[in-house]
């Protein structure tokens, strides 16, 4: 019994070393796969430089909880006065005389 249970527990020390290895890694490929939804919505330097904040280890989740924390983005979205948002529907004009 006490042989199974230090195989299970090497095992798992094991497999969590590999784990804590490959944690960033993944962090920077979520953050590639997402770099054209921030581009398209930040712009390019402000999608280019979020992306890579965000795929930087440490320093991504640093930035992403002090967002959280603060309820809004350091780097923010581009504005609505772009000519990428939709037309508004003009008001009805008043006719005269």
């Amino acid at each position: 019994m006490a042989v199974l249970q230090t195989v299970l527990r090497f095992g798992a020390l094991r497999a969590g070393r590999r784990l804590s290895r490959s944690l960033p890694w993944v962090g920077g490929l979520i953050a590639i796969a997402a770099v054209g939804a921030a581009i398209r919505r930040k712009g390019v330097v402000g999608g280019t430089l979020d992306t890579a904040l965000n795929a930087t280890p440490f320093v991504g989740a640093m930035k992403n909880t002090a967002e959280v924390l603060r309820g809004r983005d350091f780097i923010p979205d581009r504005t609505a006065s772009n000519a990428t948002r939709a037309p508004q529907a003009q008001p009805p004009r008043r006719q005269t005389g």
